[in-house]
């Protein structure tokens, strides 16, 4: 995959956990990252779907997992899965000790009850 419009690799990720989540104290069961700004959201399966709220709310189009030993692209415009693509700013997911779901101390017990 080469740097199409909405990748830039310059951008570091705008944190170690969901954004949103994190502002109100919640958990996610997997961690995306923005291609072209760094913001980390969740993924469709937590709760909050912040991660396509994001490109929902903003128009970029292309996802990277966070997650460790991921390096998957998908691309929103184009439902397209991407094996790889460009590095981008480090770090490339989350710290590899943050449980998922995560973050620690803050998944309830029954959190694959609540995921349905």
């Amino acid at each position: 995959m080469s740097s199409p419009n909405g990748i830039d690799p310059s951008v570091p990720p705008s944190g170690t956990g969901c954004a949103e989540c994190d502002a109100a104290g919640g958990w996610w069961f997997h961690l995306r990252r923005c291609a072209q700004c760094g913001h980390i959201g969740c993924c469709d399966d937590s709760l909050g779907k912040h991660a396509t709220s994001h490109t929902r709310a903003t128009g970029h189009p292309v996802i990277r997992s966070f997650e460790p030993g991921e390096t998957w692209f998908y691309n929103y415009e184009t439902s397209e899965m991407y094996a790889s693509g460009p590095h981008l700013a480090p770090p490339e997911s989350h710290p590899a000790d943050q449980p998922t779901p995560g973050p620690a101390g803050r998944v309830p017990k029954d959190w694959a009850d609540r995921l349905g």
